[in-house]
């Protein structure tokens, strides 16, 4: 046997020996739901979204039921932006009026789902593209936030337009797609009890699903490792109350402590365990679900 051919056996023993590492992994999320939400830098960088959309198909091929929740603030912010149409946040929330909200609903349920659809499909999956407001999916309650009034002191109700908290997940069109073998992807959009359409945080919108269908992970993919330390070190696992009192002791700030309540509030509603990972990494849902070297921060009930 040649050098070269030894050194071609000994990377095919090595991916076999990969495949039977990833078994028993296999086996423990077989005929269970995953909710992804995708977002953040793997949205805009084309070879991580060919990569997680052939991951998704990946983890249907062997038993798994991926949900996958996707976002799309960048998209909607372009549009805006082209559209001639201003646009303020508050509290990291985008304040949405009636103009506002048709964009949001166009480019979510409109151009960013459906070239997720096509790439899933592209990779040999079957993925239907859906919002939240397609069978009841997801209805919501009117969002606001309260703001102090820096000249009188006093707080006030900030209205935030057209922006929705989820109040009820009916998962009844979800188990019957994924019963007929397809992949939902769900744009984060829902109808309020004035049937009126309402943007929807992708996170939130992803832990309460996660929580309604009692999936066994929910993953959020962001631009960082996941949660970390007061010195900068990733935290690889956080019990509820750990994670708690990491927000209440300053050591959790910023945009992460809504990432880390979404998860909280997902564990609590039926998910088995929520984990915060670095989407910038190729095959970050592969990696957390089918080896033992996951990379993300886990939260669960403890």
């Amino acid at each position: 046997m040649s050098p070269s051919d030894a050194e071609a056996r000994a990377a095919w023993l090595d991916k076999a020996g990969i495949l039977t590492d990833a078994l028993p992994f296999m086996r423990r999320y077989s005929g269970r739901t995953v909710v992804v939400k995708f977002g953040g830098h793997a949205m805009g960088d084309p070879a991580l979204f060919k990569t997680f959309a052939a991951d998704m198909v990946l983890l249907k091929q062997v038993g798994t039921n991926p949900l996958v929740v996707h976002g799309g603030g960048p998209q909607i912010g372009d549009m805006l932006k082209r559209m001639a149409i201003k646009s303020e946040f508050i509290d990291g929330l985008r304040v949405t009026d009636r103009a506002t909200v048709e964009v949001v609903e166009m480019v979510l349920a409109g151009s960013i789902n459906k070239s997720i659809v096509a790439a899933i499909n592209e990779a040999g999956g079957r993925a239907v593209g859906i919002s939240g407001k397609d069978a009841n999916l997801i209805r919501v309650t009117k969002l606001t936030r309260t703001k102090i009034d820096p000249d009188s002191n006093i707080e006030k109700i900030v209205d935030l337009g057209f922006v929705g908290d989820p109040s009820e997940i009916d998962v009844t069109l979800l188990n019957t797609l994924t019963a007929g073998g397809f992949i939902p992807v769900i744009a984060p959009v829902g109808l309020g009890a004035d049937g009126e359409t309402y943007n929807i945080n992708a996170d939130t919108a992803a832990g309460a699903i996660a929580g309604a269908s009692d999936a066994r992970r929910m993953l959020m993919l962001t631009d960082v490792e996941g949660v970390l330390d007061s010195t900068g070190a990733l935290i690889p696992e956080l019990t509820v109350a750990n994670a708690r009192a990491l927000i209440k002791s300053g050591t959790i700030t910023g945009g992460m402590i809504p990432k880390v309540e979404t998860c909280i509030e997902s564990v609590e509603a039926g998910a088995g365990a929520a984990v915060i990972l670095d989407g910038r990494i190729p095959h970050a849902v592969l990696l957390e679900l089918f080896t033992s070297q996951g990379h993300g921060t886990i939260i669960h009930a403890g």
